[in-house]
């Protein structure tokens, strides 16, 4: 299947973002990764930023994607969705090459909260918050949404817990603190 320029554009700066940071990398260096030419870069994106964004929407897109799956695998089981989601972060976050989280590596190189970036972090942390209390949601618990939170938390962790520790020592203590919270087994 032939791929677009723009999905080229993108995937050249998925690469090299991840690999060397987003402010590091300059629009020339995405051009010549992808094989294209400024200009047709410019017909795909205004300006790197809106690359960035494409960039973490993709990603946000994967995570996501990884979410539903697990949420639809484990047919209504949150204590299933924790096992999955354990296992996915423990395989994620312990791959060759891996440099933390896309979306906190983002929001620490755009501080500006006002920006389209972080309100694209902004974006995606919130679908997790609250894909996080669907999945509590039938354990009855008395404060949902603050236990979204601090899943969402958790996760981040597990994702800095990444660059230090075994795959599955990682899944584990996800999974671990993921049922000290909720209570669910």
């Amino acid at each position: 299947m032939k791929t677009s320029i723009r999905d080229r554009l993108v995937d050249a700066a998925t690469e090299l973002f991840y690999a060397e940071g987003l402010r590091a990398v300059s629009v020339d260096k995405v051009i010549e990764r992808a094989g294209t030419t400024k200009v047709t870069f410019y017909r795909h994106f205004k300006s790197k930023d809106d690359l960035v964004v494409a960039h973490l929407e993709r990603r946000a897109e994967q995570e996501r994607d990884g979410i539903l799956g697990a949420i639809a695998a484990a047919e209504g089981d949150p204590d299933r969705v924790f096992q999955l989601i354990a296992a996915q972060l423990g395989e994620f976050a312990c791959l060759q090459g891996f440099r933390g989280c896309p979306f906190i590596n983002a929001a620490a190189e755009y501080p500006d909260a006002a920006s389209a970036v972080r309100l694209t972090v902004d974006a995606h942390r919130a679908w997790c918050k609250a894909t996080f209390e669907q999945i509590v949601g039938p354990l009855g618990l008395p404060d949902a949404h603050a236990v979204a939170d601090d899943l969402m938390l958790i996760r981040d962790g597990a994702m800095v817990a990444g660059y230090l520790d075994a795959a599955d020592a990682l899944a584990a203590s996800f999974l671990r603190s993921a049922r000290a919270l909720t209570g669910s087994r």
